[in-house]
């Protein structure tokens, strides 16, 4: 198990709402797979620096979880499947 750090930038007109139940869907990925998620944090509603699928801004979401590096591909890989996700990144914060 190895922890990483996921940022993802929600489309914006996904209410505000919807954002927590959106990142739970995803999240089960890590929990199904004996990881553990440390801690989700929304930072809200941030103007892009560039527009991303005609989009100006977009919802930012951090996320901090323990997994395997399969789990954390799969995660990815699904994130980049969905509409509702301009974009993601994933990293590893002990790697140097």
């Amino acid at each position: 198990m190895r922890p990483y750090e996921i940022m993802i930038i929600i489309d914006p007109e996904v209410d505000d709402r919807q954002v927590a139940t959106a990142m739970e869907r995803f999240l089960a990925v890590i929990k199904n797979d004996k990881g553990t998620v440390d801690t989700v944090d929304v930072w809200g509603r941030r103007r892009l620096a560039y527009e991303i699928k005609k989009r100006s801004e977009g919802v930012y979401v951090v996320v901090s979880f323990t997994a395997e590096p399969a789990t954390a591909k799969e995660l990815d890989r699904q994130l980049g499947l969905s509409e509702q996700i301009l974009r993601t990144k994933l990293v590893r914060p002990d790697a140097a």
